[in-house]
């Protein structure tokens, strides 16, 4: 009997071990919010799954350089594409670099790995340089060729968010090249492009790889003064990867040195140019390589807003289901913190003063800025999100409890103590009844505001309706960019519509007012 008993237990506790051992490692891999890393993220999932085993994780259209590489520390993505030297200076910080790409590389190399656990692995074979872009005709009726003639004119600069706070950025060419600004403006990067082709702003910043340069018809001025360190496209991974899936090191190495520059131009202008899919475009590429054994169905992106609305149909009913439990989790916390405290502050108007104070600060934050505020806490993915979506739903929950409550007649009060009810049934059968309406008021609007909000989750790779607009930004898609957003303002009236039948429902038949 003893034995077994033994044997049992031995084969209960092998029976996890083997399971483990089959199951395949799982990897994320990251990206940033404009074509190029899309398609490199993908080329990198694509070998991953092909010649290491792994299934991968997507998490793109990450923000920019600083949400990617926290969520690289974090361990929320084992790997991405960066760049030597937005590296170096950007996250580094280094106000000198070294001329050739080669020591650069080791550079970076050696701080990451020392200081981070983090390692970059051999490069794609191509530097993407920052570039200033001018239209030929502008350029040419002001004499301007480099970057040091810009000096003697000053001119409207149109210039994405990350360029203009990064040392490598503007604030380093304002200094490299004393620039004469007549106006400089943030812009989404893709967008700088349109606005520099319709004469909107004279000099824009771009990448050296960018499709739309040659598209366009845009003149890339000379860096004279050699201001921008060299920018090579590499895998940048977290150590334990490398451990944890034996096969991925050898898996990525086999991009090293594959993708030149006009290679990679070509690459993006399959995407922004020709409308096709960054995973049809890297799987493409993988099998010219001999590489990739994936078939991915040819397909490029509908010309009319109906046509993208009915291909992206199933995606669409995915990414709303994302978007519902982001804004339905954040929602929920909101009211079971913010109607007990609501009730509380209601009786107590030290700590009704301090609490809606409290949640009015938070709610001045801007949205993008309160979600980066939680990826040092929570890192990437949903539960950053949820975490600003709860805090943005509390001020008007916690603020229309405490008026509801206040607003009930205080003759009701004492008639309802007069007849001998406890405080506990005044609340439930008397406060609460009267103070319904603009209770459910409150969180109807704090709702909406999530539904809404929610849109940006998509910086910070929560996924969501956010996902086809900022894609579509990045391709200048105007038909992409409607494709998510029609199905959330849709889905904002959907709630507001549902949540005022519950609002009508809950009010007591002699204070509903006809019509409403």
């Amino acid at each position: 009997m003893s034995r077994a008993l033994l044997l049992l237990a031995a084969a209960l506790s092998a029976a996890p071990a083997r399971a483990s051992a089959a199951d395949p490692p799982r990897v994320v891999v990251g990206a940033k919010k404009f074509t190029e890393s899309a398609i490199l993220g993908e080329l990198m999932a694509q070998v991953l799954e092909t010649h290491a085993g792994a299934v991968v994780e997507r998490r793109f259209n990450l923000a920019g350089t600083q949400v990617c590489y926290d969520g690289l520390r974090s361990g929320a993505i084992d790997v991405y594409a960066e760049y030597t030297g937005t590296a170096l200076r950007s996250i580094l910080g280094a106000a000198d670099a070294p001329t050739t790409a080669a020591a650069v590389f080791a550079e970076v190399s050696e701080a990451f790995r020392s200081r981070e656990g983090l390692v970059w692995l051999a490069p794609f074979g191509f530097d993407n340089t920052y570039v200033l872009l001018m239209r030929p005709a502008r350029a040419a009726a002001l004499g301007i060729a480099t970057a040091s003639d810009l000096a003697a004119h000053p001119l409207r600069y149109g210039l994405s968010h990350e360029f203009l706070a990064r040392p490598d950025g503007m604030p380093g060419l304002r200094a490299a090249y004393r620039l004469d600004e007549a106006r400089t403006v943030g812009m989404e990067h893709d967008l700088a492009y349109q606005a520099l082709a319709n004469g909107d702003i004279d000099v824009a910043d771009g990448y050296a790889t960018d499709a739309k340069i040659a598209a366009l018809a845009l003149l890339p001025l000379a860096d004279d003064r050699a201001f921008f360190p060299p920018y090579q496209a590499a895998p940048f991974a977290r150590a334990d990867l490398l451990a944890r899936v034996p096969d991925a090191e050898a898996a990525l190495r086999l991009l090293a040195g594959r993708i030149d520059a006009a290679t990679m131009r070509r690459l993006n202008a399959a995407v922004e140019i020709e409308r096709r899919a960054p995973e049809e475009v890297a799987a493409a590429f993988l099998r010219e390589l001999g590489l990739g054994t994936r078939e991915v169905a040819p397909t490029r992106r509908a010309t009319t807003l109906a046509g993208v609305l009915w291909e992206r149909r199933a995606i669409t009913a995915r990414l709303t289901a994302q978007h519902l439990l982001l804004t339905g989790t954040a929602l929920l916390g909101a009211v079971l913190i913010g109607l007990p405290l609501g009730i509380v502050a209601s009786r107590r108007p030290l700590l009704a003063g301090l609490a809606l104070a409290s949640a009015g600060i938070l709610q001045t934050i801007p949205s993008i800025a309160l979600l980066a505020f939680m990826l040092p806490l929570f890192g990437i993915g949903t539960a950053p999100a949820i975490a600003a979506l709860f805090l943005y739903g509390l001020l008007p929950i916690l603020r229309n409890t405490v008026a509801g409550l206040r607003s009930v007649d205080p003759l009701l009060i004492e008639v309802g103590r007069g007849v001998g009810m406890r405080p506990r049934d005044l609340l439930w059968r008397v406060e609460l009844p009267l103070a319904a309406p603009v209770v459910l008021a409150g969180i109807r609007t704090a709702a909406v505001i999530s539904v809404g909000t929610a849109t940006l989750a998509a910086f910070i790779g929560a996924g969501g309706l956010g996902d086809p607009i900022v894609t579509g930004l990045s391709v200048t898609d105007v038909n992409l960019v409607l494709s998510g957003a029609l199905p959330a303002a849709l889905l904002a009236i959907a709630v507001d519509l549902g949540l005022h039948a519950v609002e009508r429902l809950a009010t007591p038949r002699g204070l509903r007012i006809k019509g409403a």
